[in-house]
């Protein structure tokens, strides 16, 4: 019979004796159960004394946390956190040097816990760290260990960081300004700094006095701190008010950061952590963000200075041309021109800039080719107003519908996402990035243009293709501008429509009555096949990322499922890990047979906890919970969307539900699409005697195995 749901049995240590194996009942105070444990060793005072797991981060377990507690757990009796925070409290403001430093070893440790942090925040203990910083007499370790401490206790979110004083600010800054600065402190300072910034506005202007891009941009070619300094510098980027970005912005280009981070980031002799790909895409998207005040901005059809440049780009492109000297001959020779430019407004063009977005941005894209690829420029006005078979392609429009597509595509005002890393290294190989990406597409839309022999009535189906075209070639993260245009005269309107007819193989083939019939006989065993490798999947596991405060002091867990697929196996990991995890390694276990669901996204516990903004949007769509009894949840962040369809896939298909995602259709598709073929393929080879006919065989099956990746 198996125990009551509300019993864990669980082992107890305490340093010297023998551990104590007990039946906790979750139905009795845990005050209660803490007194019975100290008289097991004959302890005095159990008011004075706490729970604690003995493994992973070794967090209090506290009336609030205490249903997390499984059966095997080994938990460990502790002094209480209000003693633990009072003797550290009392240590680190002792005199002994060592005795100090032991203290604010074990408070770095400690303040991870929400439990401990609060008792010690209620003791005053911050404003003592703050003032051990602010006497500017630590140094090496102890000053290490202090900044931990503080950085951990503040990310509980119990203090507002408004209360911090400015010679705290200060003093931090002066540790990041410094030219020869220990590692671990500057790692903490520059993380204590990025917080104060993105936490509060007020000291976001107190930070940015006391330090300058220069000196950030100064750590870059150290790699133990480079992503902590390019963080600090995208949190001033993103605080920043408009008015002060582009200036920010003007500063960064004049340091060269592009330039260092291409060097000392991107090609580094390191690879690229997921932190630092997630900085790497903030600057990037903050980058292009500057455009859009220019994207949102109409011309006025009556500003001289932006009329101009319309003018510009009549006179480059037809340079040769004298101006008539009647005023309507005048008149008349600039509306032929402006048509031969491909403007939809040939008597007034500034009225095509009215619209946003793209806006000025259009314009301004426009004015960039005609100055910087003149020759390219001329050679796509003159190749298209030349011609007369109604196939000429748009310049004008052409550009600036474009400019409104390339905005979309890389979402041009938008926030960052949290927990994207999607950056393209190109566009940190030329400080006119936007610019020549413009100029690549507008050549590559000229050029699409021609391929399809399109004609005025198919400009929309141009710029489907063209859009198809800039995606698939970004989708391979091309490292400069010169492999873009390599990979884009891959990408011709041919391969196009090959890709689109492959990838429509599974949809639109084989509609007769007869394929018909055979697709839906071979599809649950194909559909077995896909399970049984999702199962797989589940028993080689994954490693996930614990959602915290600070992305750069990232924690892990591991979960995997266990060979006979009745136990799903997870712990703790100081590290991601290389490869796979052992079991004895993890030292939680769900038996299969408690799971009574698995939910998904903004359904998941975790996800209620967290705000609705935008930046949370992508960690939404790879969130989801395993529903397990009593009432116990077992929460996931899918590092990507592969593994999400994997695990929601496995863990669906593991209680014997239908598999669902997006990944499983389309593999399914697929691999009955290629089922299909050597079926058919068989059905072709037969050779049939004249006579007399043998009865028609039915093909045999074709096994194969399928690994996805």
């Amino acid at each position: 019979m198996p125990p009551p749901a509300d019993i864990v049995k669980v082992a107890i240590e305490w340093p010297g004796a023998n551990a104590q194996l007990i039946e906790m009942d979750q139905k009795r105070p845990l005050s209660s159960i803490i007194r019975e444990v100290c008289d097991g060793w004959s302890l005095s005072g159990s008011e004075q004394f706490a729970l604690r797991y003995a493994d992973g981060p070794q967090l209090y377990i506290t009336e609030q946390s205490r249903g997390d507690i499984k059966n095997g757990t080994i938990l460990r009796l502790a002094i209480s956190p209000a003693r633990a925070a009072r003797q550290l409290l009392e240590r680190i403001q002792s005199h002994g040097i060592d005795a100090r430093l032991e203290a604010l070893k074990e408070l770095a440790k400690l303040s991870a816990d929400p439990t401990f942090a609060a008792e010690f925040i209620n003791m005053e203990g911050i404003g003592t760290l703050a003032r051990l910083v602010e006497s500017g007499t630590h140094f090496g370790e102890m000053l290490a260990f202090t900044l931990t401490a503080f950085l951990e206790l503040m990310d509980h979110g119990i203090v507002s960081w408004d209360l911090i004083s400015l010679s705290f600010i200060k003093q931090i800054a002066g540790y990041v300004n410094q030219p020869m600065v220990d590692v671990s402190i500057l790692q903490r300072s520059l993380a204590i700094l990025e917080s104060m910034v993105l936490n509060s506005h007020s000291l976001y202007h107190r930070v940015a006095q006391e330090i300058t891009v220069g000196q950030l941009i100064g750590h870059l070619s150290n790699q133990e701190i480079q992503t902590y300094a390019i963080a600090l510098i995208n949190a001033l980027f993103l605080k920043a008010p408009e008015d002060r970005r582009q200036e920010m912005a003007s500063t960064l280009a004049q340091k060269h950061l592009r330039s260092i981070i291409l060097n000392h980031v991107i090609r580094g002799n390191r690879p690229i952590k997921a932190e630092m790909a997630h900085q790497l895409y903030v600057l990037q998207v903050l980058t292009f963000n500057l455009l859009e005040e220019r994207m949102m901005t109409k011309m006025d059809p009556n500003d001289q200075a932006q009329r101009d440049i319309i003018f510009e780009l009549r006179r480059i492109a037809f340079d040769g041309d004298t101006d008539p000297t009647g005023t309507e001959k005048r008149k008349a020779m600039y509306t032929k021109d402006y048509k031969m430019l491909g403007f939809t407004n040939h008597l007034n063009p500034a009225m095509d800039f009215t619209q946003t977005p793209p806006g000025m941005l259009a314009l301004d894209n426009m004015l960039y080719l005609a100055r910087v690829h003149q020759d390219t420029y001329i050679r796509i006005v003159l190749e298209n107003s030349s011609r007369e078979d109604k196939h000429e392609c748009p310049f004008g429009r052409c550009a600036i519908e474009l400019t409104r597509m390339l905005c979309e595509i890389l979402q041009v005002g938008e926030l960052p996402n949290e927990g994207c890393n999607d950056y393209h290294p190109m566009f940190f190989t030329h400080d006119r990035a936007w610019e020549e990406f413009f100029c690549v597409c507008i050549q590559l839309l000229n050029k699409t243009w021609k391929e399809m022999r399109a004609t005025a009535e198919d400009f929309n189906k141009v710029m489907q293709v063209v859009r198809e075209q800039i995606t698939r070639a970004l989708a391979m993260k091309p490292s400069s501008i010169d492999q873009l245009k390599n990979k884009l005269r891959g990408l011709s309107y041919s391969e196009i429509l090959r890709l689109r007819q492959s990838e429509r193989m599974s949809q639109d083939d084989f509609q007769s009555p007869p394929i018909i019939e055979l697709r839906e006989r071979i599809q649950p065993e194909i559909l077995e096949l896909i399970k049984q490798q999702r199962l797989n999947r589940l028993c080689e596991g994954s490693c996930f990322r614990k959602l915290g405060n600070r992305r750069r002091q990232e924690k892990f867990w591991f979960c995997r499922l266990s060979l006979n697929h009745k136990l799903l196996h997870y712990g703790d990991l100081e590290e991601s890990p290389q490869g796979e995890v052992p079991f004895e390694l993890l030292s939680d276990k769900i038996p299969v047979s408690d799971i009574k669901s698995v939910l998904t996204g903004k359904d998941c516990p975790h996800m209620k906890e967290k705000s609705a903004l935008k930046q949370n949007k992508e960690v939404l769509e790879l969130a989801f919970s395993v529903l397990y009894d009593p009432d116990e949840t077992l929460n996931f962040v899918a590092p990507n969307k592969y593994e999400y369809c994997i695990w929601t896939d496995g863990l669906c298909a593991l209680l014997g539900r239908e598999m669902g995602s997006d990944l499983t259709r389309s593999d399914l598709d697929t691999l009955i699409s290629m089922e299909m073929k050597l079926r058919l393929l068989d059905l072709e080879n037969i050779t049939i005697p004249e006579a007399p006919p043998p009865v028609p065989k039915e093909p045999s099956s074709y096994n194969f195995t399928y690994n996805y990746s």
